[in-house]
């Protein structure tokens, strides 16, 4: 395993947004240096994607929770799952 995915498993959600929140404020302020917005940069396009995995694994888990009574997943008429809206 390599150590970007140990990143991801070890990283929640909540802990990646707070964290790429704080990126982007100092960034918005506009008191960092070339460098170091490269860095923030980089680091932010890292989290963005741990998020984006994380929030596509909480999707896949609802669709295979989202069953009618007979225990299939109810679908669509073009045979896509329904899905329930959440909020996190």
């Amino acid at each position: 395993m390599n150590n970007e995915n140990v990143i991801d498993k070890e990283l929640s959600f909540e802990s990646a947004y707070n964290r790429l929140e704080k990126i982007l404020n100092k960034m918005n302020k506009g008191d960092v240096g070339l460098e170091e917005s490269i860095s923030l940069y980089e680091e932010a396009d890292k989290l963005i994607s741990i998020c984006s995995k994380k929030i596509n694994s909480a999707e896949k888990k609802i669709k295979i929770l989202i069953k009618n009574r007979s225990g299939e997943i109810e679908t669509d008429k073009n045979g896509s799952p329904i899905l329930e809206n959440f909020e996190m």
